[in-house]
């Protein structure tokens, strides 16, 4: 009668791990929305928990077939070649579902990943266009013209790291077919704002070059022209103390 019983166990849970396979490992899983590979994933870890709670049950079988072998070694032997059956697949069910469960594991986390370095790019974006609008409408002064030019080029220095992970997390998740209807419009959105931006602040960047040369080049002239208006001044002053006669002067004083 205990054989029969432990055959019994042994057949409902190969019967279990058959139908947990087909339930967790053999479904097709489609991840269209954040939500549907959220839930992925906490269903797969609750395959894994239950999975690896039946590691108590499998043991209990394990011992109980053992001590029947040594008492009934006809009726042992042949529950322990089924046992070692199914002790293989659940070793193999155990190992396909941790692989599963780690893999949306990952793929989640790529996920997150890739929404915060769309959220620090898209901060610096925000931080570039200010930066743009800022050098519209500035007095005309040498100085503010420079801080300005000054304080775009600091942000057009912000390294192209981010923008390389973004790029490469997006292309990940898309060859997995995950999420990819998404993560296409979110990267299609970014590039199209980071390429507008950038070429608007570029463009920005060489007016204000251009406009502080021309500025630097006329406070140069007006520098010089202010020195050679001191030096006359000077000369006429001196003429007009000597009582020199205007015809006596050279030409450029008369």
């Amino acid at each position: 009668e205990k054989a029969v019983n432990l055959k019994k166990d042994l057949a409902e849970m190969q019967e279990w791990m058959t139908q947990a396979e087909e339930e967790y490992l053999e479904k097709d899983f489609e991840y269209k929305s954040p939500e549907e590979l959220e839930n992925a994933v906490e269903e797969m870890k609750r395959a894994k928990e239950d999975v690896l709670q039946k590691e108590v049950r499998v043991k209990i079988l394990k011992d109980n077939i053992k001590m029947l072998a040594a008492k009934v070694p006809s009726s042992g032997q042949d529950l322990a070649t089924e046992l070692n059956v199914v002790l293989e697949n659940y070793q193999l069910l155990c190992n396909r579902i941790r692989g599963k469960c780690h893999t949306l594991e990952e793929v989640w986390s790529c996920w997150i990943e890739l929404l915060q370095y769309l959220d620090l790019e898209t901060a610096w974006l925000n931080n570039l266009e200010e930066r743009v609008q800022m050098t519209e409408n500035l007095p005309d002064k040498l100085d503010a013209v420079n801080d300005a030019l000054e304080s775009l080029e600091s942000v057009l220095r912000h390294p192209a790291d981010n923008r390389t992970q973004i790029r490469e997390l997006g292309q990940t998740l898309i060859d997995g077919g995950i999420l990819d209807d998404i993560i296409s419009e979110k990267l299609e959105a970014f590039n199209a704002r980071y390429e507008e931006l950038s070429h608007l602040a570029v463009s920005r960047q060489i007016a204000l070059e251009q406009q502080l040369q021309t500025m630097r080049e006329t406070d140069h002239m007006l520098q010089v022209l202010q020195e050679n208006l001191a030096e006359l001044d000077r000369q006429l002053t001196s003429y007009l103390t000597d009582r020199v006669d205007a015809f006596q002067m050279p030409q450029e004083a008369q």
